[in-house]
């Protein structure tokens, strides 16, 4: 089985992050499907697919009609938060990428309602973020991040907790990098799916139940 898979490290990493992405998405699909949405061999996919399971990446499940149905571990989680932080960060198209999805997010927002939003997280693409709404319809009242230091940032205040943004706002955006996914689905938690917004580069989308 070794034989077939990729010697180059980039592209090794590059299909570990689009397998993981592909089972948070669905982990009930078809190795068949997921090769073919990856553009790669079924080998290859059954090959990583295994990996993922050995490393504690993955685990197995039961679903419908005798399938087998996999979820990423919080583990799994971790390493593609991890994955996906070194492609944005070895990435020189990061900020034009970043700024194009920003300003979709924001015109999705606007024709939502949306007007006031926080962003959760500070990292470079908070700092984008906050660039694409200069002179925008979109405020950003304020960032909650409980592990940063610095009361502002880029001109915009910094909290701990949702809490503590003194003005009401309309939607959550997910700008964290490094604990996206935790940041995401506490958001989704506090106030309902329907008021987070993240940038499709992050691969987040609620979670599926297990065992559904």
């Amino acid at each position: 089985m070794a034989g077939i898979l990729p010697t180059d490290e980039g592209d090794s990493d590059r299909l570990v992050l689009g397998l993981l992405s592909s089972l948070e998405a669905d982990g009930a699909q078809s190795q068949r499907h997921i090769a073919a949405e990856l553009g790669v061999a079924l080998g290859l996919v059954n090959a990583y697919l295994k990996r993922a399971i050995k490393k504690g990446f993955v685990k197995v499940g039961s679903a419908p009609a005798r399938r087998y149905a996999y979820y990423l571990t919080p583990q799994g989680f971790s390493e593609k938060s991890r994955l996906t932080v070194q492609f944005l960060t070895d990435s020189f198209s990061l900020f034009r990428k970043a700024k194009e999805e920003f300003a979709r997010l924001f015109e999705d927002a606007q024709a939502r309602g949306f007007r006031r939003v926080v962003l959760a997280g500070q990292s470079d693409l908070c700092e984008i973020a906050i660039l694409c709404a200069v002179d925008g319809p979109i405020a950003i009242l304020a960032i909650v991040d409980p592990d940063a230091t610095a009361s502002r940032f880029i001109g915009v205040k910094v909290v701990s907790s949702y809490a503590l943004v003194d003005e009401p706002f309309d939607a959550v955006v997910v700008t964290h990098l490094t604990a996206a996914r935790t940041v995401f689905d506490q958001a989704v938690s506090n106030f309902g799916a329907e008021r987070v917004l993240a940038p499709g580069l992050l691969g987040l989308c609620p979670k599926q139940p297990q065992g559904a």
